[in-house]
């Protein structure tokens, strides 16, 4: 119940100041893919899946308060303004097809009414959704500014925001060159991997998402998550090579321990497994 009361009032009208004295006991989430439904809710192939993938995502890590209205309040859309070139579409027409309203930002170069990602409020929203680079239009420079901007991202879901990104691939150039999901410090680096999606296949969690196989299947998608993962952090689908594709978490996401620690983490249990083995085994 206070969860969602947290929620509730983010999403209000003039919550902003409210939230300053109540955000520390609030909870976010957060939702990454390999998946590109920016693109696809426009275009080829699986419009109708991408466009479930972006609104479940939406749904989850907002905590459900889509369902009291038309909009999961205020979002921020991050992107790049410049056309890339190719087959990429701009991350807004998928934005417009999924029946979103939204602010847009990016490293400052567009001007008008894009906000500059530099200097924007992130609690003046109540979902961040964050393009693909490939499909998509994310670029360099948008990514070193969430990657310079990363205590800034953690604590804005710490204090209830919602935080949705799409494929960071690196495999198409204009694009990201380095630091792929460098703003989010317990990812183990991902696996560029532009692949056609077939054999996809949803985890219980995905079910209870409210994802299906055939939402996640016939597009394509552009990187996988490597394992093993953080405590915490849930499977949403794989590939049918059974790689991550997709990851969710709800909660406090400081409390995530990077890799090298979750590594020694899981060392430690393992040697604790295996002592007390020996334990038992001499005992015995």
């Amino acid at each position: 119940m206070l969860r969602t009361s947290m929620k509730l009032w983010r999403f209000g009208m003039g919550a902003v100041t409210a939230l300053s004295t109540i955000g520390a006991y609030a909870e976010g989430g957060l939702f990454v893919t390999g998946h590109d439904p920016d693109y696809h809710a426009a275009q080829c192939c699986n419009q109708a899946g991408a466009q479930h993938i972006i609104l479940k995502a939406l749904d989850y890590t907002t905590d459900g308060i889509a369902n009291n209205g038309n909009a999961f309040g205020n979002i921020l859309l991050i992107t790049d303004r410049h056309n890339p070139g190719g087959d990429q579409s701009d991350p807004v027409i998928g934005m417009n097809a999924t029946g979103l309203g939204y602010d847009t930002a990016d490293d400052g170069t567009a001007g008008g009414a894009v906000l500059d990602l530099h200097t924007v409020n992130f609690n003046h929203y109540g979902a961040i959704i964050i393009a693909s680079d490939y499909g998509g239009w994310l670029q360099q420079p948008e990514q070193d500014i969430l990657i310079a901007r990363q205590d800034e991202i953690l604590n804005y879901i710490d204090n209830g925001g919602a935080v949705v990104a799409f494929a960071e691939s690196g495999s198409r150039q204009p694009g990201i060159t380095s630091g792929l999901w460098g703003w989010l410090p317990f990812l183990t680096p991902n696996v560029p991997n532009n692949q056609v999606e077939s054999g996809f296949t949803v985890t219980p969690f995905g079910q209870g998402l409210g994802l299906t196989d055939a939402d996640i299947n016939d597009n394509a998608s552009h990187n996988v998550f490597e394992e093993p993962i953080p405590s915490g952090l849930h499977v949403v689908d794989r590939d049918a090579s059974q790689r991550i594709v997709s990851l969710a978490f709800y909660g406090p996401v400081n409390s995530i321990p990077e890799p090298s620690s979750w590594a020694l983490l899981s060392a430690g249990v393992v040697l604790i497994g295996m002592r007390g083995l020996q334990r038992r085994a001499h005992k015995t």
